[in-house]
């Protein structure tokens, strides 16, 4: 690969902006920080500089420059990112050749994408005048079909199955994967709505009735090995560039609310096609946005979803807004009575949850019981402690003593026992440095790479001092900063990890050391205190060698001989 080109491309993208459109990121000083999508991460521990063009995370060490993100976040190889990279600033791959590269899933999403152009040329057919009507009057009009490539079973056929059976899929491939069902179509007479992956790849279908004919109003393909509910959000692959140029994410329960509110020009959603979240999905959600919204339904089952999913995201340190719709509305009723204007106002007068779960407490308490009235204020003092926020705890606590006639004291002391209850929370905005134990040999051999790395000046004094590293991953990392410097004539770190991407050792040892919290430039004298240092580790590993040599030695000549080499390295270190 041409080291040239890939550094060319490199330095005309700014990885602030590349991972800025994958993760949310908030400027703190001269770098950017966000949520680290390596590990399962809570705090945003993932630090990302733009002058220096590199990444690293304090947490889990995952560090490099623009191409190694794209590669381990979107499963490229390297060439894949040169093209993509390329693509974007105007510059000419044409030189570097990509083979597609397949999985054991191609075929069942092959079986899928003909799924859905078969379903859309029903709908676009003369079969498809009924369902088509029906979703007219639904206010899905043909952009809407277009843009979430709707389409339509048809009724008590097996086409389908036919279809892909002569495409050479068998009859047991189909059943598992949920196209087939006993041989025949799953899906007869229903108005066909895709379900993608993260990626936007079609794995499932959600098939709506549109006559009255007495069927489930929903049914949804099993899950198989390419559609896994837990693991998906409805809309991801489009709502991800939206939630970027909004700075949010609005989540939904369903597909159809997905839909409606795209009808009025909000796009920056995604749904849960169901009321439970999961470890997978919350993943998903930190990489959208920092601001997250909740807009479930307003019926008790919605209201009870909003305040399980917003608790849960509080337990992650995501703080949530909730955009409180009437009972018994959804987002796709609301839109279609109310139209986008008041849609619009209840996201703009959206309440922080905890608000919003004070305000639930206090639905259906008999305020004329004491013991009632009580419960109410002790469970609001019990969620003001989960905020962390102190002038917020203030707030609550002022109108909750001016509500109830009750001194501030007395509810600041409950409200104090109950912190000092709880564990010491981590500050969740400042990213925490995880740093191993290391000696000060260690230390100051790491040091003096990571001088190298920054410092072209410094590797011409490491060469010249010819120093030896202890660990094969210090000696050959050292080796090539050098031989680096020699070819390009400056050091870079970002480009500097293009040139060894395929050398694992120095990936990781790289990776360590640039987590670490080391100095950058220096002077010569501070460094050569640092070469005193490694030159006390030598001399010290010298004496412990030849002290082993002595034990063996049995010739009292030969003994005196190492006693006397032993002495003059011991006065050197005076």
């Amino acid at each position: 690969m041409n080291n040239d080109l890939a550094n060319t491309i490199r330095s005309k993208v700014d990885i602030v902006d590349v991972i800025g459109e994958r993760i949310p990121l908030t400027a703190r000083g001269k770098n950017f920080f966000g949520v680290c999508p390596f590990h399962d991460d809570t705090n945003p521990s993932m630090s990302v500089s733009r002058e220096k063009q590199i990444y690293t995370c304090f947490s889990c060490h995952a560090t490099g420059n623009v191409f190694t993100f794209l590669m381990n976040y979107e499963h490229m190889d390297f060439k894949e990112v040169l093209k993509y990279l390329g693509d974007r600033v105007g510059i000419d791959t044409g030189s570097i050749t990509v083979t597609k590269k397949s999985t054991k899933y191609d075929k069942l999403y092959d079986a899928y994408r003909i799924s859905l152009k078969y379903y859309q040329n029903n709908l676009n057919s003369t079969v498809g005048k009924l369902a088509k009507q029906y979703l007219s009057n639904r206010k899905i009009d043909e952009s809407i079909i277009k843009e979430f490539e709707i389409g339509l079973s048809l009724e008590e056929k097996d086409d389908l199955t036919k279809l892909l059976t002569k495409k050479e899929y068998n009859l047991v491939t189909l059943n598992r994967i949920g196209l087939s069902s006993d041989n025949h179509d799953v899906y007869n007479d229903r108005i066909m709505f895709p379900l993608y992956d993260v990626n936007g790849r079609v794995v499932g279908f959600s098939g709506r009735i549109y006559k009255d004919n007495g069927q489930n109003k929903y049914l949804n393909t099993k899950e198989t090995e390419i559609f896994k509910k837990g693991e998906m959000l409805y809309h991801y692959h489009i709502a991800k560039e939206e939630c970027r140029l909004k700075k949010s994410v609005i989540i939904m329960e369903g597909f159809m609310d997905v839909i409606r509110s795209s009808t009025i020009g909000i796009r920056n959603t995604v749904a849960l096609m169901g009321t439970a979240l999961t470890k997978e999905q919350i993943s998903l959600i930190k990489r959208l946005s920092n601001q997250i919204y909740l807009c479930l339904d307003g019926d008790d089952p919605g209201v009870h979803a909003t305040l399980s999913i917003g608790e849960t995201l509080l337990e992650q340190g995501i703080e949530t807004k909730v955009i409180a719709l009437p009972k018994p509305e959804d987002p796709d009723s609301f839109i279609l009575k109310n139209g986008k204007d008041r849609f619009q106002g209840l996201i703009e007068s959206a309440q922080n949850f905890s608000d919003f779960k004070i305000q639930k407490l206090k639905e259906n308490v008999n305020f004329q019981s004491d013991e009632e009235k009580a419960n109410y204020i002790n469970k609001v003092i019990e969620e003001t402690a989960k905020l962390e926020d102190p002038i917020r705890r203030e707030v609550v606590l002022k109108r909750l003593a001016k509500e109830f006639e009750i001194g501030y004291n007395t509810l600041e002391m409950r409200l104090n026992s109950l912190l000092k209850k709880e564990e010491p929370k981590e500050n969740l905005k400042i990213p925490q440095k995880i740093s191993t134990k290391k000696d000060k040999y260690t230390k100051a051999f790491e040091q003096i790479i990571y001088f190298m790395l920054n410092n072209d000046w410094i590797i011409t004094q490491v060469e010249r001092e010819r120093l030896i590293f202890p660990t094969e991953a210090m000696r050959v990392t050292c080796s090539e900063i050098i031989d680096y410097y020699k070819t390009y004539g400056s050091i870079n770190v970002a480009d500097f990890y293009t040139y060894i991407q395929e050398k694992e050792i120095i990936r990781e040892f790289l990776n360590n050391i640039l987590a670490e919290e080391y100095l950058e430039t220096t002077d010569k004298e501070e460094l050569f205190r640092y070469f005193k240092v490694v030159r006390e580790y030598s001399t010290k590993q010298e004496i412990k060698r030849l002290t082993n040599l002595m034990k063996k030695e049995i010739d009292p000549i030969e003994q005196a001989k190492i006693v006397e080499k032993i002495r003059k390295l011991r006065l050197g270190d005076n």
